[in-house]
Parts: C-alpha cells; structure tokens; sequence
C-alpha cells in the first residue's frame, strides 16, 4: 500500500477551472541556481516546451478538457534544499515530478515521492543507488553510472591504450559514483593497470593546484574527472597551466555544449574524451534534431545536455496518464510502470527497478571549441 494516497487521490495535481479544464501539474526540481544553473535551466526549458506542446494537443480526459501546468522548483544542487523543495511540490500535490539533475539530490527527494506516492522520473541521475532503493515509483530515462563509467574505463585501457590513469571526483553521489565505476571498467581490461592518484575535490572548488601537481608528478596518460563542467573547466585550465597534457576523461556532467566557454584555450583538441548517459540512434534522429531545432528557435540557446530527456521525460508521465485516461498516481502508475513510449532520445521502456531498458551512450570528444560526437555504444 502506498503511504497516503488512498486518502488524498483524488485531491492529487487536478482540479476544475470555472471553465472546466482539469489542472495536472507536473514538477521540474533541478538547480536553477548556484555553479550548475546553467544545466539546470536547460532542463526547465525542456520541461516548458513539453507542456506547451502538450497543451496545444487539446488531450482530453473523458470529457474534460487537460490543462498541463509546470511547477519549477530550484534545489540549487543541494541534498538538503533538494528535500526541501520536493516536500514543497507534494504539499501542491503534483500528479508527477521531473528531476532532480543531480544524484546527490534525486536520491534522498526519492522517499518523499515515493512516501506521497508520487512518480518521479530523473532525465540525468546516473548513480546506481538511485533505483537500487526499491522505490516503484522512481524511474530515469538515461544510462546509469555502471553504464557511463564502465565504459569510459574500458575505452581508455582499450582505445586510448592507458597504462597509468588519475582518478579525481567531486565527493557527490553522481561524481564519486561514475569514477568508481570508472576504475572498475579500466581493470576489467586490465588489471595490473596503475591507478597512480586517486585525488577529491567537491562541487564548489575553483582551486585545484595541489591536486594536479601531485599528479603531474606521477605523469598519468589519462585524468580522469567524475563532477561536473562548472568544475571540469577550470581545472582544465589549470591542467594546462601545470603542463599537463594527458588525455581528460568524464562523464555526461562534463560532456556539455558549455565546457568549451569554461576551459576557454584549454580544452585543446581532442584531449577531452567524454559520454553522454544517452543516445539517439537512426529512428530518433530527426526527432531529436527537429527538437534542438525547435529549442534554439524558442531559446535563442543551443541545447546544452539534458532538455531532451527533460522533455522526454515529461511526454512519458502524459502517455502514461493518457493511457490511464487519468491524473491520479495510484491509476496511471501501472500504466508508466509498463510504459513503451517513443521519444525523441529513443524508445523509453523501464526494467522492474525504474532504469530504462538498453541504455544507450554517446561518445564525445571536443574539436576546435566544439563537441563532436564519436559514435553511438550500449
């Protein structure tokens, strides 16, 4: 039995306008301020462009006319904010939340849905604790950091044919997380591999000298950063000033159209290797090119990471609702729960704990100031 529902369901994210419409809110949670506002804005104007589509449908449920309303809510990338503001959107009693961006935030907001009965689909939570808590109504629409570390671990014993690797994270869940899985990756393939540092930072520093002169010394062929671009950049910068020139690898917190205006001169070509938690293969590729294209008109922005699975994200809680011809969590929930939903970042179908069935990420390097992607993998 969920916690609460039953008593209060039909009170749940609707309620009749004088013209009749039926009011859904759905919730976006992600950090709208502090170093990753940047990302966190980027989502909200997916989750924007979502809702006015959905709402220029005209979706109907029996014969009430659906109104979608966004309510935003900034955890600033903060656990204890981030609790805070989910308990702010089940007071509003949304009939879904989109978010958070970060794992160190998704993470313990999950039990507050999950207690109000309310689903919660992250579009960028890649740390694997986040499903792995047991929660039916926790789900994300990305790769998890089994996934992205992994993979990146293997690529740069396999592909970049690393024999001495530094290790840096930021000391979140997501950070912490992804360079783990990172390590575990790189000694699948080869085991007498030479971690030769293993160095912390947090999610706020801008100073990283000590850091990157004690592992200068040790003369690594790859640096390997799990955090995010606000970070990534400026140390980057640093790196540079240090002399160090060994391949910098990360995951998708670093993979954004913003890292190049944050290491400026530093980013180099090709010296950055990185992945997206995510992928748009053949079938979705118009999809997902009509939507930047779409995003820029609407923004005057590039599409710097996550808004397509924002958006995503968003279209799968209304098909679910769709389906269910019904708002309620305790009706649609089954509905999601089983949900095979197009997108435009691929077909969204969830295994029994919430992850999204065959994962896919995007290999990225950074050419003359820009991204450039290397190719599709699962």
């Amino acid at each position: 039995m969920i916690p609460l529902v039953a008593a209060v369901a039909l009170a749940f994210s609707t309620a009749v306008t004088a013209a009749d419409d039926l009011i859904v809110k759905i919730g976006h949670v992600g950090p709208i301020s502090g170093p990753s506002a940047h990302l966190g804005k980027d989502n909200e104007n997916g989750a924007k462009m979502a809702i006015e589509e959905l709402n220029a449908k005209g979706i109907m449920f029996g014969s009430k006319k659906v109104k979608f309303e966004l309510q935003t809510e900034d955890d600033g990338g903060d656990p204890k904010q981030g609790t805070a503001v989910a308990q702010k959107l089940v007071d509003a009693k949304v009939a879904g939340v989109v978010g958070h961006l970060n794992s160190s935030t998704s993470i313990p907001a999950a039990k507050i849905y999950h207690d109000a009965g309310i689903p919660q689909i992250s579009p960028a939570s890649t740390a694997t604790a986040y499903t792995a808590m047991g929660y039916k109504s926790t789900f994300r629409v990305v790769a998890n950091d089994g996934q992205l570390g992994g993979t990146l671990g293997r690529y740069a014993v396999q592909t970049l044919n690393a024999k001495t690797i530094a290790v840096i994270d930021d000391r979140t869940a997501y950070g912490q997380g992804v360079a783990d899985e990172f390590i575990k990756g790189a000694k699948s393939k080869n085991p007498a591999i030479k971690m030769v540092q293993r160095q912390f930072t947090n999610d706020k520093a801008t100073d990283f000298n000590a850091i990157l002169t004690s592992i200068k010394a040790a003369k690594p062929d790859v640096v390997f950063f799990g955090g995010m671009d606000s970070v990534g950049g400026p140390m980057l910068r640093q790196m540079k000033s240090l002399g160090i020139t060994a391949k910098f690898m990360g995951g998708d917190g670093i993979c954004t159209a913003k890292l190049p205006d944050l290491a400026g001169d530093a980013l180099g070509n090709e010296q950055v290797i990185c992945a997206e938690a995510g992928g748009v293969i053949d079938a979705q590729k118009k999809a997902n090119d009509d939507f930047r294209a779409a995003y820029k008109k609407r923004f005057n922005a590039e599409v710097l990471l996550y808004s397509p699975y924002v958006y995503d994200s968003v279209m799968t809680l209304a098909d679910a609702m769709q389906q269910a011809k019904s708002a309620d969590p305790t009706v649609y929930l089954p509905f999601l729960q089983n949900i095979h939903h197009k997108g435009i970042t691929g077909d969204i179908v969830f295994d029994k704990k919430g992850d999204i069935k065959d994962g896919t990420l995007t290999m990225y390097t950074y050419k003359a100031g820009k991204r450039s992607e290397m190719g599709v993998v699962k």
